[in-house]
């Protein structure tokens, strides 16, 4: 019995159109989405202790995508380099609040730190010809990390703490956004194309708009007494401090030769990618909120 032969295909013929997923910019909404109204709800609902845990297990992930990028030979440098990070965060975030108070907490943990990263120098010693930038890694990657990250939770213990933590997250992400849509529909002239080949000078003004809208927002909804020349400043200073923190994590990234820190969260890459701007704008809100806004008088 003969088989029927199946026809040729024809080289000219249209190849079949691919399947249709979500784009990049729905995929990033619909897996960021959901944990917005999980974290209003740790801010404004539960115990202060839940935000507190949530930050710390959000510390030790990106701490965790750092140094699998940074230090890939050797997970147990890894594990130290992330305890440390997680344990200097707490001494930053609650440091003050104890009766020896965030001074002498703080060079203990430093200097646990320092001789930390003596030891596992030592122990692990190979490859030598990368055991500076590990040991740089270990000791500068904690303070790098812990330094920005742990403002959350300093801005959580204020008054309208939940509302300073939503609109450092605002100046944000608003810039982020704002960026995007912006260099996408205006953009022509390259910002650092070294680092960021797609970031246009364009999108970086249309992020700094961003931004002050994220600050209007806190002073018209969000945080009773900031005053409105106030908000629009820190928007384009903490703004212009996110974009560099961006920026920086970029200059990491290509230095190890990688596209994402990580892979947690689908369209945005890792939990670092998306916390590069936060990291200084929650800094630079904390450090307003705490040092300029009770001397405004």
């Amino acid at each position: 019995m003969s088989e029927t032969p199946v026809p040729a295909a024809d080289p000219a013929a249209p190849a079949p159109a691919p399947k249709k997923g979500l784009g990049d910019t729905a995929m990033r909404f619909a897996s960021a989405g959901p944990l917005v109204p999980l974290i209003i709800a740790m801010l404004y609902v539960a115990p202060k202790w839940v935000f507190a845990t949530f930050i710390a297990t959000t510390v030790a992930i990106i701490a965790n995508e750092l140094f699998v990028m940074t230090i890939p030979e050797s997970r147990g440098l890894r594990v130290w380099g992330t305890v440390a990070t997680v344990g200097l965060t707490g001494v930053f975030a609650f440091g003050d609040q104890t009766e020896l108070g965030l001074g002498p907490l703080l060079v203990a943990a430093l200097a646990t730190i320092a001789i930390g990263t003596l030891v596992c120098g030592l122990a692990v010693p190979d490859p030598v010809d990368r055991a500076a930038m590990r040991s740089g890694w270990l000791f500068g990657g904690p303070i790098y990390l812990a330094a920005t990250l742990s403002h959350l939770e300093r801005l959580h213990l204020l008054e309208d703490g939940g509302g300073w933590v939503v609109m450092a997250m605002m100046l944000a992400w608003f810039s982020d956004t704002a960026a995007y849509f912006a260099g996408r529909w205006f953009g022509k002239h390259k910002l650092y194309e070294k680092l960021s080949p797609k970031k246009t000078i364009e999108g970086s003004f249309g992020g700094l708009f961003g931004s002050v809208i994220g600050a209007l927002c806190g002073h018209f909804f969000l945080i009773r007494g900031l005053p409105l020349v106030d908000a629009i400043l820190l928007g384009l200073v903490a703004g212009a401090c996110g974009q560099a923190g961006d920026l920086f994590e970029s200059l990491l990234k290509r230095s190890v030769g990688v596209k994402d820190s990580g892979s947690i969260l689908p369209g945005h890459g890792g939990l670092l990618d998306r916390a590069d701007a936060l990291m200084f704008t929650a800094l630079l809100t904390s450090l307003y909120a705490t040092y300029v806004l009770p001397h405004r008088g």
